[in-house]
């Protein structure tokens, strides 16, 4: 019998890597305000960033002063249960803490769900338009993504059900959608839930659920127990005003929780992020506030969209997508993107998410709302 021929190994270890996770395009963050400051010589006090929907209101008091407090303990390492915060949780949405798992930003918790069910062979639904992480957490993995097209800028739930296959493990719904900020209602959400394989798990990602109106609003959570294949993402990064500490958490059924604690990183949430959440979650006045100038700064953008003849996808998040003409028929969403910059605004591009023609802005103070809108004419002009 002939001897085997000896495989040609790469020289260049990258190479060995997986084809798909070489393949991945990594995420693009809005642009910080030390960056643009650096590229166009301006000064970072004359900067506005609302690319990032963080909220304009800072940290909620509350967690400032928890974060004071933790700041002689930082030598120790974090306790690696989130006891306190889970407990909080638990107390506050009266959910078992069994049942509660915490991430470094719900970005963590996402990428737990792929680890946790997805692998080669296996595949991950998710919408057009829908938040950039789905896709590249499926594809680090290896595994299949399904993309469904909008409907209205949104998710089709019927379609997204009818694209469940045999190889199917995971199908991820944004709720409001970024970037779109689109809606759906809890009847349609609960309808597509009762419809879908029960070995098929559903993360329903819920970022913005604090800026919701009240009569929009569906307890999600109730779900939970008939549907032990539903994860509920949240975070603290946006009504909450951590964003940097980065600290978001799951509420799924106990089994699910534990699987995803097997994958999660020791020490995944810092201690600073922990106190700061515990505090912030009391904290209800302050979200109430940061709702209230949401729903307001909405209006103050879309009225100036409307007095300048530009159209918006209405949002039900803390930031808004404008559509930008185009002239003769070319994109100018990218240059308008750049007359910002120049004038020391910064929005994000959503071109990456199938919408070139649109921008991305955040709700910010309704002096920074008012100095976009100004810039906004200017680079229109």
């Amino acid at each position: 019998m002939s001897a085997q021929p000896t495989p040609t190994l790469p020289q260049d270890p990258c190479e060995a890597a997986p084809p798909y996770v070489r393949a991945i395009a990594p995420y693009q963050p809005g642009k910080p305000i030390s960056e643009l400051a650096r590229e166009l010589g301006l000064a970072e006090s004359g900067i506005i960033k609302l690319a990032s929907n963080e909220n304009p209101l800072g940290v909620s008091p509350a967690a400032r002063a928890a974060i004071e407090a933790a700041l002689p303990e930082l030598g120790r390492y974090p306790d690696g249960n989130g006891f306190a915060l889970k407990s909080a949780l638990a107390a506050r949405y009266g959910v078992p803490l069994d049942g509660i798992v915490l991430g470094n930003g719900s970005n963590d918790v996402l990428e737990m769900v792929a680890i946790a069910f997805l692998g080669p062979g296996r595949a991950a639904v998710y919408a057009q338009h829908a938040f950039a992480v789905y896709p590249l957490a499926t594809q680090a993995r290896g595994a299949r993504g399904i993309v469904v097209p909008a409907k209205n800028r949104g998710h089709d739930l019927p379609a997204m059900r009818k694209a469940i296959d045999a190889e199917t493990r995971v199908v991820f719904i944004a709720n409001p959608n970024n970037p779109t900020g689109t809606l759906l209602s809890g009847a349609e959400l609960e309808a597509f839930l009762r419809d879908v394989p029960p070995h098929v798990v559903v993360v329903l990602d819920e970022a913005y659920n604090e800026y919701l109106p009240a009569a929009a609003r569906y307890d999600s959570l109730a779900w939970l127990a008939r549907h032990r294949n539903l994860v509920v993402t949240r975070t603290f990064s946006k009504a909450y005003g951590l964003a940097g500490l980065r600290v978001g958490f799951a509420f799924c059924d106990a089994p699910v929780a534990d699987l995803l604690n097997r994958v999660r990183q020791p020490f995944n949430v810092n201690e600073l992020a922990l106190v700061a959440a515990v505090a912030a979650l009391g904290d209800d006045a302050f979200v109430r506030r940061s709702h209230d100038l949401n729903l307001s700064g909405l209006q103050q953008l879309t009225d100036g969209f409307g007095r300048l003849g530009l159209a918006w996808i209405p949002s039900s998040g803390n930031f808004v997508s404008v559509e930008i003409p185009r002239a003769n028929g070319a994109h100018r969403a990218g240059a308008v993107f750049e007359s910002l910059l120049r004038q020391g605004v910064i929005v994000r591009p959503v071109g990456g998410y199938g919408l070139p023609d649109h921008l991305r802005v955040t709700v910010g103070l309704p002096e920074e709302n008012g100095r976009f809108l100004t810039a906004l004419a200017a680079a229109l002009r």
